[in-house]
C-alpha cells in the first residue's frame, strides 16, 4: 500500500487519488469517492465567487441634480395641513405638584401649541420664583420627562387628559 494512503480521509486530494491503484481504491470503499474536476462551465460557475463591479466611485449628487417634487401628493398635502392646524391653536396645561413641591395658586394655564416644552419649564420656574441654582423636574402625566425640545402641541395631541396636558413637577427627582 502506498504511504500516502495513510492520510486522513478529509485530507484527500487529487494527488492522493492519482497515487492509489485500482486495487487499493476497492479496499478503501468506506471513503467518499474523489471529486472530479469537470471542464463543464456550469459546474465551475456554481462555486465561483461573484465578481466585483468594476465601476468607479459613485459621485454624490448635488441638490440641483437630485429629484425635486414640483407638488406634493394629495394625501401628504392634507397631512401637512392637519399638522400645521394643530400647532396653531392654544393648549391648556395643568400643573400638579409632586411630593413637597410648592403649590401654585392658579394651576391651569394656556400656551401656544407651537412652543417647545422648554417654554413650559421656564414659565413654571418663574411662577415658582426659583433661583438659578434650583432644580425643577417636570413629568407628563407623572410618567415620563419629555425633552426640552419637544413641541407642546405634539405632547398635547399624544398625552392629553380631558383636553389638558398634565405636567407634574417636583423640586427633587420623583421618578427613576
Amino acid at each position: 500500500m502506498d504511504p500516502s494512503s495513510s492520510q486522513h480521509p478529509s485530507q484527500d486530494s487529487p494527488r492522493l487519488t492519482q497515487n492509489l491503484s485500482a486495487g487499493s481504491r476497492a479496499s478503501l470503499s468506506h471513503r467518499p469517492a474523489s471529486r472530479k474536476q469537470s471542464s463543464d462551465s456550469t459546474s465551475n460557475n456554481k462555486n465561483a465567487p461573484i465578481p466585483d463591479d468594476e465601476h468607479g466611485a459613485d459621485m454624490p449628487l448635488t441638490m440641483s441634480a437630485s429629484v425635486v417634487l414640483t407638488s406634493l401628493p394629495r394625501d401628504a398635502h392634507q397631512a401637512l395641513a392637519d399638522a400645521e392646524a394643530v400647532d396653531k391653536g392654544k393648549v391648556t396645561v395643568r400643573f400638579q405638584p409632586l411630593a413637597s413641591a410648592p403649590i401654585l395658586k392658579n394651576k391651569v394655564f394656556k400656551i401656544s401649541a407651537s412652543q417647545k416644552f422648554e417654554t413650559v419649564v421656564k414659565f413654571l420656574r418663574k411662577k415658582l420664583d426659583c433661583k438659578e441654582t434650583d432644580s425643577v423636574f417636570c413629568y407628563i402625566n407623572s410618567v415620563f420627562a419629555p425633552g426640552l425640545d419637544e413641541g407642546v402641541g405634539g405632547l398635547w395631541r399624544c398625552f392629553k387628559v380631558d383636553d389638558q396636558l398634565i405636567v407634574s413637577y417636583s423640586m427633587t427627582p420623583a421618578f427613576g
